[in-house]
């Protein structure tokens, strides 16, 4: 337990001293690629910090918050895009709160281009908010409910597991927007947005899914392959998925240390194709495209639950015994 401890302020110390490296240096240094090598140091660093802790909690935490989401906002950072750049010079404090935790700040260099609505899915929906109160609870009565239900429906038991895993995350990522609203005092956004009501696959992943994430590889990765390189809309919708799916994959690689199966990255591969034929139907039917709620929210809410416990899960549910260091 000792060890690691020390080995979570280690990985702490290390985090934050890179962090206020990336905050001084980048005003000395043009934005674009230049600043984007001098952060590489740091983004080699990155990669390695979850190796550091064995406890598989401190692992997916660092993992996410550091290794995939800090990276990705720092490379934004380089080309003066994303959460970090804002317009006017901030606190530290304010910076590394920004930089590490899942939270969204409303301000305007979140993108270089002006985002494509239909592409991610802007649908018209109706709203069933729940508090972050009444989200804890329902997370607690999900946990203690499967621990004393061993007996479940086979059916039943998918929607449970894929219904904690989300009160989990949004009840994560709300309360670094507590912590950030209180601290600072400026805008948050929600970081998820009642994914039980998504119309479509492309509604899900686009406008209510870790809207975060969603946000930071539409403008990291979505933008410049559509724009720059000039690709195809539906495959950079499909490479959007690739990259999310290899991180996912680094992110469980960390956890059970073992050799990947591929599944996840799989599973973001078949979301992501979905998603693209979606988008291009829509194109090309118009307003001949409906489909009444009442139809493609369930059919939407079953096939992800359906492929998460196809793909997603098993890789997890194979390792009964997390590596202990």
């Amino acid at each position: 337990m000792s060890s690691e401890l020390i080995s979570f302020m280690k990985v702490i110390l290390i985090s934050m001293t890179s962090l206020l490296y990336c905050y001084f240096i980048a005003p000395k240094l043009p934005k674009g690629k230049f600043r984007l090598i001098s952060f590489l140091p740091v983004f080699s660093l990155f990669l390695v910090l979850p190796l550091y802790v064995s406890s598989a909690l401190l692992s997916s935490s660092f993992a996410f918050f550091i290794t995939w989401l800090t990276t990705f906002k720092l490379v934004l950072f380089s080309f003066n895009l994303g959460p970090l750049a804002f317009d006017s010079k901030v606190s530290f404090t304010l910076f590394a709160s920004i930089a590490f935790l899942p939270t969204r700040i409303k301000h305007n260099k979140t993108a270089k281009y002006v985002q494509n609505h239909d592409d991610l899915g802007n649908d018209p929906h109706p709203k069933l908010p729940l508090s972050l109160p009444a989200k804890v609870v329902i997370f607690a009565m999900l946990v203690m409910g499967k621990r004393h239900l061993e007996i479940m429906d086979p059916i039943a038991n998918l929607y449970v597991n894929c219904a904690t895993l989300y009160f989990y995350l949004d009840m994560t990522m709300s309360l670094s927007n507590v912590f950030v609203r209180s601290r600072f005092g400026v805008e948050v956004r929600q970081p998820f947005d009642e994914p039980y009501l998504a119309t479509s696959l492309q509604n899900f992943w686009g406008r209510r899914w870790n809207r975060s994430v969603s946000e930071t590889l539409h403008t990291a990765v979505y933008q410049p392959v559509r724009y720059e390189i000039g690709v195809p809309r539906w495959m950079a919708v499909v490479i959007v998925f690739v990259v999310s799916g290899l991180m996912h994959e680094l992110l469980l690689y960390y956890i059970i240390r073992v050799i990947p199966t591929w599944e996840v990255t799989w599973f973001f591969v078949v979301h992501g194709l979905c998603v693209a034929v979606e988008i291009e139907l829509k194109r090309a039917l118009g307003k001949r495209w409906r489909i009444h709620s009442a139809v493609s929210r369930p059919l939407t809410i079953a096939f992800f639950v359906a492929t998460v416990h196809w793909l997603f899960f098993p890789p997890l549910l194979r390792i009964k015994h997390f590596p202990s260091g």
